[in-house]
C-alpha cells in the first residue's frame, strides 16, 4: 500500500477525491491488519464462534469485537467477544472443551472428564461476570441489564448435569441472541458504544496477553 500512496503523491496533484482515496486506503490497510492480528490470537473455539456470529448477525445492527483486553481495578480482564447491537450488548465467554462437563452455577470450579481423567476449570459464569462488570463501567450510560452475559461451549462436550442459565452450545447461543428483539438503542448510540470500547481496549499484542496471564496467576494462583 505504501508504494501506491507514494506513486499517487509523486504526481504532485492532491485533489479532494485523491485525498479521500488515500484515507480510504489507509483505513482499509489498518483494518485488514487489525482483523488479521485479532484472528491470530483466537483459539479454535473463539474463531469458530466469530465465524458463526458474523454469519448470523450483520451490520448495521450488529458489530462484533474479539479478544478485548480492558483495564480494571487490580489489573486487566480479557473478554473473548463483545457483540454490540441495537438489541443489547452481549459479552461472550467461549469454552472449546470436549468430554463430559459437570457444572453448578454456584460453584467456583466446574469439572471436565476426558478419557477418565478429571480437570477442573473456573466457573465461566463467574469469569464472565467480571467481564460484564468491566463493560458496564465503560458503558455506564446504558442500563446495566442491557449488557448481557453469554457463555458458549463450542467443542464436542456433553453436560452431565443441568446446564446453568446463560450457558449454551454454539447453535443455542446464536438462537438466544436472535431471540433478543427489543430495540434498546439507536444506531448512533450503538456506534458510540463501539467507539467507547475501541478507545478503552488495550492493543492486541503478546505483551498484553502475558500481562493478563500474570494478573490471573496473582489473582487465582493458576492460569485459567
Amino acid at each position: 500500500m505504501s508504494k501506491t500512496i507514494t506513486a499517487i503523491l509523486g504526481t504532485g496533484i492532491l485533489t479532494a477525491p485523491l485525498l479521500c482515496a488515500l484515507v480510504g486506503l489507509a483505513i482499509g490497510f489498518a483494518f485488514g491488519r487489525s482483523r488479521s492480528h485479532t484472528l491470530s490470537f483466537q483459539n479454535r473455539g473463539e474463531a469458530r464462534l466469530s465465524r458463526e456470529i458474523r454469519r448470523h448477525f450483520t451490520a448495521p445492527n450488529y458489530h462484533l469485537m474479539n479478544h478485548i483486553t480492558l483495564q480494571v481495578q487490580g489489573g486487566t480482564t480479557q473478554v473473548d467477544h463483545i457483540l454490540v447491537s441495537r438489541f443489547g450488548v452481549f459479552v461472550i465467554e467461549t469454552k472449546d472443551y470436549k468430554g463430559w462437563i459437570f457444572a453448578n452455577g454456584k460453584h467456583a470450579r466446574w469439572t471436565q472428564v476426558l478419557f477418565k481423567r478429571k480437570f477442573q476449570f473456573q466457573n465461566p459464569i463467574s469469569q464472565n461476570y467480571r467481564h460484564v462488570r468491566a463493560v458496564q463501567e465503560l458503558l455506564d450510560f446504558l442500563p446495566a441489564d442491557c449488557i448481557m452475559s453469554v457463555v458458549v461451549f463450542t467443542g464436542d462436550s456433553q453436560f452431565k448435569t443441568a446446564v446453568p442459565p446463560g450457558v449454551f452450545s454454539l447453535s443455542g447461543g446464536v438462537d438466544h441472541i436472535h431471540q433478543q428483539t427489543a430495540e434498546i438503542m439507536s444506531l448512533n448510540r450503538m456506534q458510540f458504544c463501539i467507539g467507547r470500547l475501541e478507545a478503552a481496549r488495550l492493543a492486541i499484542t503478546n505483551e498484553t496477553d502475558v500481562e493478563h496471564i500474570e494478573n490471573l496467576k496473582r489473582k487465582h494462583g493458576m492460569t485459567v
